[in-house]
């Protein structure tokens, strides 16, 4: 039997995690939006296979609040299981649904298990298990089927590591103090296939402040280009910052995840 099309199957299991939750209210996932106040829950995407033989497990969130950005640290509220607590999840949520937003590597010998991404925020606790159950497989990295397409390529420079799809490639730690711009820059390359600009996103992704970026989004040409901002930090402390290039007009195909590359540049931010 062909399996369900994956929006449909992520559509049902993002509704199943509202009305399982402990404490939450069906009637809560009905409501109109509101700007603040709501709760923050984690999404399995699916998985895909690396070169190497492992595998990556893609998560994404359903921060619920129209207008306001959450936080949650790492620790007892916000943590992977089993292995270390940090396995490179966001602390800092923006808005609404967010696709694909970081990926945890298991092993070629992974079989059944699953890892589990805990949020608790709000009163409410959400533990969702990430699998390599076959129907939860994402072939759209290697090249999406119906268009051909493969998302963006990033490198944080010329000769760097290169990274396409969810998980992408890390660097840093950058140094930068608070209170001063620092500059942030990445190499994009795509194949062009479907004719629309390469849009990259600036986002906040692990810090224990708030950031300020000089400029939130980069338009380049369809075969990509240099994207450019700079960030401003609040507080002192260790951060992370995620890049999403995205190289289709609409994040509608968010459930495919053919479409997009995230990277990462963790920032050492003194006083």
């Amino acid at each position: 039997m062909r399996p369900a099309p994956t929006s449909l199957r992520l559509a049902t299991f993002v509704l199943a995690i509202v009305l399982l939750a402990p404490t939450a209210s069906s009637q809560s996932s009905l409501a109109p939006q509101s700007p603040s106040g709501q709760s923050v829950t984690p999404v399995f995407e699916g998985w895909y296979r690396n070169a190497d033989g492992t595998y990556s497990i893609s998560f994404g969130y359903l921060n619920r609040n129209g207008a306001e950005q959450m936080q949650v640290p790492i620790g007892d509220g916000n943590f992977i299981a089993p292995g270390l607590p940090n396995q490179g999840q966001p602390t800092a949520f923006a808005p609404r649904r967010q696709w694909g937003v970081f990926a945890v590597v298991v092993p070629a010998d992974f079989g059944n298990k699953s890892v589990v991404w805990t949020l608790k925020d709000r009163g409410q606790t959400f533990a969702i298990p990430g699998s390599l159950k076959p129907d939860w497989e994402i072939d759209a990295v290697q090249g999406e089927a119906s268009a051909d397409n493969t998302p963006p390529m990033l490198r944080f420079s010329s000769t760097g590591a290169e990274g396409r799809g969810p998980l992408g490639v890390t660097v840093g730690p950058l140094r930068a103090t608070v209170g001063k711009p620092v500059e942030l820059t990445v190499e994009v390359v795509d194949d062009g296939k479907t004719k629309a600009p390469v849009d990259l996103t600036w986002f906040a992704h692990q810090g224990p402040g708030d950031v300020v970026f000089g400029t939130v989004t980069n338009r380049l040409t369809p075969t990509g280009g240099t994207g450019r901002t700079t960030a401003t930090f609040a507080q002192a402390g260790e951060y992370v910052i995620r890049v999403r290039a995205n190289d289709s007009n609409v994040m509608t195909a968010g459930h495919a995840q053919c479409c997009w590359t995230n990277s990462f540049v963790k920032v050492a931010v003194t006083p």
